[in-house]
């Protein structure tokens, strides 16, 4: 079978002294047991678990809410249409500045 190395350190001295693993054992902490179930304990001084506020919106908050969201929608959209028609017109000048040289060239061809 194959079996792993075990890594040295190689000291200044020229010794070369194996790795060796801590063999403390960790201690549970003295406390009050936690809320979750868990091994660890909060640190004194601050709660448990702090519970946050649910977010409120004022009639004002909810009108400034949705009409931010409605503009940043048409700003986007608005974007979005203006990139597509640029490539649409450059898809069309293309097209005709084709048509354009093949009638200059077929024209060449026959005089």
């Amino acid at each position: 079978m194959i079996r792993p190395k075990v890594p040295v350190n190689p000291l200044p001295t020229g010794l070369v002294t194996p790795l060796v693993e801590p063999t403390a054992t960790v201690e549970p902490h003295a406390g009050p047991a936690p809320v979750c179930g868990c091994s660890q304990t909060p640190v004194p001084g601050q709660p448990a678990s702090r519970v946050l506020p649910a977010v409120r919106l004022t009639p004002a908050g909810l009108v400034a809410a949705v009409a931010g969201g409605a503009g940043l929608v048409l700003v986007v959209g608005a974007v979005l249409v203006s990139m597509l028609l640029a490539v649409a017109i450059t898809g069309a000048s293309v097209a005709v500045c084709a048509v354009v040289l093949r009638s200059l060239i077929n024209g060449q061809h026959h005089r």
